[in-house]
Order: C-alpha cells, then structure tokens, then sequence
C-alpha cells in the first residue's frame, strides 16, 4: 500500500518503522522542529531522523489542516494515511483523502483512555490490562470505529516509562495486521459507542506534587506511572525530593499523612491518609537518584519529621 505516515515522538517510531518494511512510504508528516537545550538548536523529532534514514520526503505544517498543506496529501494519493502520536487533530477533508481513511494506533483499550496520556494515566489509575487499539480516525478525539485490538497485562511494578517501551512496539505489529485487513476486505469495524470511557489528559509537572492525605496505594501508582517523567516528589527540610520507587505497607500510625513513622536501613517509611510508603529510591535537588540505602549513608533522617513541609 501507499502510505503517508504521521508521527513524531519516540513512541511512533516502531510503527513508522514496520511500515517502511512492509510498505511504500511515500511521505512522512511529522512536528516542526523545536528548539531544545541551552543553546536552543533545532533538534528533529524522532520520526524525522528515521525518515531521513531512508531518503523518505519530510512534511512538517505547523497546521496540517491549512488549504495548502491538504493539496500536498492530495497529490500524493496514498491509499491510507497512518497515524501514530501525530499531535495536531485531522480535518475531515484530509480523513477523506485516502482510499482506506486515516488510521491510527492509539495507546489504550478504547474506548477508555481517549487523549493525550494513555500510557501514563492507566498506571495512575492502577489498572491491570491495557493495550493498543487500531481504528478509521473520525472528527472526534479518538472516536473513530475500533478495528483491532491487542492486550498486555499490566505488571505491578510497571513504570509508565517501561510500558511506553512495551506498547509502541506492540503498535507496529498491530498496524501490519491492520492493514492487511484492509487491504483483503475482511476488517471489521466496531462503533465505540456511548459506554464507559474516559479522557487521559496530557501530563504536567504540576502532577507530580505528592498528596499524602491519598491512601498509600494511590501514591504509589502515581510514582510508577510518572516515572520517568514528570516524576513524582515532595519536599524534604525545604528540598525537592523526588521519589522512583516505592512499596505500599498495610500498617497505620497516629500521626498525620506526611510524617516520617519509620527508619529503615532500606526505606524511609512515610504516614498517608491509608496505609504506609516505604520509599525505596529516591533523589534530593541536585544530586543523583539513589536507593534509599545509599541517601541514608549520607544524610540524617529522623522519625517525625515531615514531609511536603
């Protein structure tokens, strides 16, 4: 098939990828570049560099909607645009273009999870199942009729970071299937209809801040699920502190969510609203992140003391 991919983050690379495998990839839509670091130099998006790997033609609109850039898919014809972590919303004349529509590969067991931040949010939530859904992209944010659908469990300790490896690779293989089924005729096309869902919002640092009065087990799967970014933390005699790793303990002391109750040689173990954290990896401002064995080799932390504070 002649396909016109549209990507940009590290996430759709795989996908891109199997697509230039099994293919012709006619043109690559991705992001305009963005100035990144200090010196504020260009840097392509990841898509970019493996299109350019491959001599593949590179379209970057700041709008894909805009009248001009619709005239360029146009004249390419592709019998489908492919789109994965695009990150601009498609306008119905461009879903009309192809001869097999628009389809996407979206992070999640729709129709839950529709939005920006799938793989983070279903570790926030603490499910136990998620995985990739293929569907014909409508006007609506991620609404379109669902056409395949692959599973994973989600492991206890999964971080948000280890199942955004997991999943964009899942992607690419789901996406052949897809296509294949397409092309043959024998896809078949399920409405999401108007049951259970929800809107898995674009992350921000803001998240990040740690609410003690939260039972221990929604503490800690807001550390796994914004692990590696924008990471979870609190406040430690003024310092930020953030917190990588941490383990739920079913006990409750008298005192308020926040306070240090207990010193190991392994954790500092925090009072929540329900339960305990024993936490197992952290990191002080300005330094290195370390198991918690290691920070109390170098620094004094006493029962009692609060945290947030």
């Amino acid at each position: 098939m002649r396909v016109v991919f549209m990507g940009t983050p590290d996430f759709s690379v795989p996908t891109l990828q199997a697509m230039i495998d099994h293919h012709d990839v006619i043109a690559v839509v991705t992001q305009p570049d963005k100035p990144k670091g200090r010196g504020k130099q260009m840097v392509f998006s990841p898509v970019k560099e493996k299109a350019l790997e491959y001599q593949i033609p590179v379209y970057q609109p700041v709008k894909a909607r805009e009248p001009e850039f619709v005239q360029i898919l146009k004249e390419l014809n592709p019998d489908v645009i492919v789109v994965v972590a695009f990150g601009q919303i498609l306008s119905k004349e461009i879903l009309e273009i192809p001869k097999y529509g628009c389809i996407n590969g979206h992070a999640s067991i729709l129709p839950m999870y529709r939005g920006a931040g799938p793989i983070q949010w279903v570790v926030i939530n603490g499910e136990t199942e998620t995985g990739i859904t293929t569907m014909k992209m409508d006007e609506g944010l991620d609404t379109g009729d669902m056409i395949e659908i692959t599973r994973i469990p989600i492991d206890a300790k999964e971080t948000g970071g280890s199942l955004f490896d997991k999943l964009k690779d899942l992607s690419g293989t789901l996406m052949i299937s897809t296509l294949e089924k397409l092309e043959n005729g024998t896809a078949v096309f399920t409405p999401q209809g108007d049951g259970k869902t929800c809107y898995a919002p674009m992350l921000n640092k803001k998240m990040g801040n740690i609410d003690f009065t939260k039972s221990a087990k929604e503490i800690e799967c807001l550390i796994r699920g914004l692990n590696p970014w924008p990471s979870a933390y609190t406040k430690w005699n003024g310092k930020s502190l953030k917190i990588w790793d941490a383990d739920v303990e079913n006990r409750n002391a008298d005192d308020e969510p926040g306070t240090i109750i207990d010193v190991t040689k392994t954790a500092i173990v925090v009072q929540t609203g329900d339960g305990a954290l024993a936490l197992k990896e952290i990191q002080l401002a300005g330094k290195k992140r370390v198991k918690t064995d290691a920070f109390l080799l170098g620094y004094k932390v006493h029962v009692g003391e609060k945290l947030g504070e």
